[in-house]
């Protein structure tokens, strides 16, 4: 046989071989859509503890060993948490990072502990996972790189996330739980902060990511008509703007320090537009829950006005929160479902 036909008969077999494979990867990869922590930054998350496999073994019980450190799944219907409802916090058993609240806990049917939702998703690293030659996205703890479980898209609204996580993985914390699913720490509450940045997908998706904030939702408020619908906002005659609603910890994380990293988020020079979004409802606008968030929104808005960072005056509206209704339930963590943020 010459040479060229044996040549050609070599790139064709190459190329049905990729293809092959292109098309394996494709069929396996499907499943829920998780945050990608590398696009979060090292620095957003828990301090990372660092010990060598005969520490981790010396110090924790022979069960969590193995689910913890070698993966291992404890049999459905056995672990302690499965059939467990107290009011606290689940955390992680290797190194006590908070991992869920009690009242996003449900019951699945499945025999194991089941979550809608993670305190604070920085607490949480996520990785494809194709040990049972289909794809799966694991659940791993953030800080120690403990194996929790899994995460599936067949949960309950409002996120319709399952986390499916081991009990040997979690220890519990009892406690009081505060709004929207946060675990008040030492009694300490929670607090809300309103902010609208043009499209909510994007800014709702970039304001979770701080820590210290436990909780997000989008959703349509400074308008004038009573539960309005996307289509109702979108006509720019309700008065609504798309906002983010953010329940954070202030002992973590302070109003002013989300005051500037919301100006950090947009562009707050253009009038009723963000980018490509035209209209009312894109408009830059902070809405207060206190006459301290005014005077703290306030004296950040005026010392950017005078500093010279933006070209522009600041467009940036500055008001009292008012009634705040909830988005539709597709537009609720959209980048978690979809992969994709506007902006």
């Amino acid at each position: 046989m010459r040479i060229s036909v044996k040549i050609a008969i070599l790139a064709v077999a190459t190329l049905l071989s990729l293809a092959w494979w292109k098309g394996l990867n494709a069929l396996l990869d499907r499943g829920v859509e998780m945050p990608d922590n590398a696009a979060i930054g090292e620095k957003d998350m828990p301090q990372k503890i660092k010990k060598t496999d005969k520490q981790w073994k010396a110090e924790l019980p022979a069960e969590q060993y193995k689910i913890l450190r070698k993966s291992d799944t404890e049999r459905a219907f056995t672990g302690k948490y499965n059939d467990f409802w107290e009011a606290g916090t689940y955390v992680c058993a290797g190194c006590r990072t908070p991992l869920f609240a009690s009242d996003t806990k449900y019951e699945h049917g499945t025999g194991w502990p089941s979550f809608t939702s993670p305190v604070d998703d920085g607490n949480i690293e996520y990785k494809d996972d194709y040990s049972l030659l289909m794809k799966r996205v694991e659940v791993r703890c953030a800080a120690c790189g403990g194996h929790l479980g899994h995460v599936f898209d067949d949960g309950p609204a409002p996120t319709f996330l399952h986390f499916c996580i081991n009990s040997a993985a979690m220890d519990f914390v009892p406690g009081e739980t505060g709004k929207m699913g946060a675990a008040t720490a030492g009694g300490a509450a929670t607090e809300t902060a309103t902010f609208a940045a043009g499209c909510f997908w994007g800014v709702e998706h970039k304001l979770s990511q701080i820590p210290g904030v436990v909780s997000t939702v989008v959703g349509y408020t400074g308008g004038k008509t009573v539960k309005p619908t996307y289509e109702d906002v979108c006509t720019g005659r309700t008065g609504h703007a798309e906002a983010v609603q953010v329940t954070f910890d202030p002992s973590r994380v302070s109003y002013e320090q989300l005051v500037r990293r919301f100006f950090e988020l947009h562009d707050p020079t253009q009038v009723d537009r963000q980018g490509p979004d035209r209209g009312t409802q894109y408009r830059s606008a902070i809405f207060t829950h206190s006459e301290e968030q005014a005077g703290t929104a306030r004296r950040v808005m005026q010392e950017l006005g005078s500093s010279g960072k933006f070209k522009k005056p600041l467009a940036t509206e500055l008001g009292k929160a008012s009634a705040f209704y909830d988005a539709e339930e597709y537009h609720q963590k959209y980048y978690l479902k979809k992969g994709f943020v506007c902006g």
